[in-house]
């Protein structure tokens, strides 16, 4: 079920960080997804180095450490992903 979790987390903070950047992005639906885990991750991490990793309620400040990092993993993973397609099609 943590599996499960983690695919709709991700595809949830991935679409939110393609809404927010500004512009059009390249990557396929299933990569954004696996950008939002990462983000997730990411967001984790930070949030428990910050020390804000158990309180009580809604964590809205683990959540933004989240959507942080998934925002700047979707902008550089999507720069990645449109360098890979047009080396991609220059070799074609």
């Amino acid at each position: 079920m943590g599996w499960l979790w983690a695919i709709i987390v991700g595809l949830v903070l991935g679409l939110l960080a393609k809404a927010i950047i500004p512009g059009k992005q390249h990557s396929p639906l299933w990569l954004t997804t696996i950008f939002g885990i990462l983000g997730a991750i990411a967001g984790n991490a930070l949030a428990r180095a910050v020390g804000i990793d158990a309180t009580r309620g809604i964590d809205w400040g683990r959540h933004a450490f989240q959507l942080i990092a998934a925002v700047v993993i979707v902008f550089l993973g999507d720069m990645a992903y449109a360098a890979t397609l047009g080396r991609n099609k220059q070799r074609t």
